[in-house]
């Protein structure tokens, strides 16, 4: 992680989306706020289902047919994204922002080979003709780690590991060199070992192209390793949002502390059975109160009927609890 400035590259401010479903409506993301500054990576966890995906995916206007944006502004250089066109909206996509999606195999067309997939987007974004594309294709095959780019450029996507799709995603998205990178879940599938490499790789080639990351995980091991703030996410709102360190350090929120007490320390030697988050995360039950408060041990009456406002307990240090500041200074005390 490097130095981040503080010019705002993205504005999400008040975003709402929901999705038609059998019984109704349902709104999955909810009044959803936060900023990403120039060459930061905010890191965006929570459990599944809490809206991390489809908040990523609203940013883009990539929402499926039943999914609509009901609210809320999306602001990227100047221009709210939720307003444009259809046909607007796609020449930011791949241009100026880009996403790594889960899968890559998923993402990646089957029938087409690789090297199709990565000279379609320069030669639309950025007016390559067939053969500049092809060598900015290999040149990009090589800088994420293809090896034997030239041999491999017609290769198709199930000729390839899943470490090797996900850095052929990665070429795909820095192609154009975009301002930011949306990162849903880059490592999921993969081992251990290429978990690392993607990451390093992505954490690498950042700076190289100037870009910032939305990085979108379930994982606390990568937001530490990889991230300069988070933004912890429950029931479709931001509970919290904080610089990594200080995140890690006095969390201000009962989610976020009972998250990080769900991680193993390897260097504890364990004699009961690791901490887990008591009862499940039941997001189609709408709630006036905090999401969290049936699963909080510190839940009071009013967390249950009143729902706090995000409330700054440091600098850039924001949770959404009525005892915010109360948990911060105790988590603060104890470092």
């Amino acid at each position: 992680m490097g130095e981040v400035s503080t010019k705002t590259i993205l504005e999400v401010s008040g975003l709402t989306v929901s999705f038609d479903q059998m019984t109704g409506s349902t709104t999955v993301v909810n009044d959803v706020s936060f900023e990403v500054f120039e060459g930061e990576t905010l890191g965006i966890v929570g459990e599944s289902g809490c809206g991390k995906t489809v908040t990523v995916l609203s940013i883009l206007g990539l929402l499926p047919e039943t999914g609509t944006v009901d609210s809320g502004k999306v602001i990227f250089e100047g221009s709210d994204l939720t307003m444009l066109s259809v046909e607007e909206i796609r020449k930011v996509r791949g241009s100026k922002i880009a996403m790594i999606f889960q899968d890559p195999l998923s993402a990646l067309h089957p029938l087409l080979p690789i090297s199709t997939q990565i000279c379609e987007v320069t030669m639309l974004h950025r007016g390559f003709n067939r053969d500049e594309a092809r060598l900015h294709a290999l040149r990009m095959l090589e800088l994420v780690g293809i090896t034997d780019a030239d041999k491999r450029i017609d290769a198709y996507p199930h000729e390839f590991s899943g470490g090797m799709r996900q850095r052929i995603m990665i070429a795909i998205a820095l192609s154009c060199e975009p301002t930011l990178l949306l990162a849903d879940e880059p490592t999921t599938a993969l081992d251990v070992t290429t978990q690392a490499q993607i990451l390093n790789l992505i954490r690498t080639l950042n700076p190289k192209f100037k870009t910032s990351t939305v990085l979108v995980t379930h994982d606390l091991g990568i937001v530490a390793q990889m991230t300069d703030r988070v933004a912890v996410m429950y029931g479709g709102r931001i509970l919290e949002i904080a610089r990594t360190s200080d995140l890690f350090s006095a969390p201000a929120h009962p989610y976020t502390k009972a998250l990080l007490k769900s991680v193993p320390d390897p260097s504890v030697e364990r004699i009961e059975d690791l901490y887990q988050i008591p009862g499940t995360a039941d997001f189609s039950v709408a709630t006036h109160g905090c999401a969290f408060a049936p699963r909080c041990n510190r839940a009071e009456q009013s967390c249950r009927e009143e729902l706090p406002e995000l409330e700054q307990v440091s600098e850039g240090h924001w949770s959404r609890c009525h005892l915010a500041k109360e948990e911060y200074l105790s988590n603060l005390s104890k470092h």
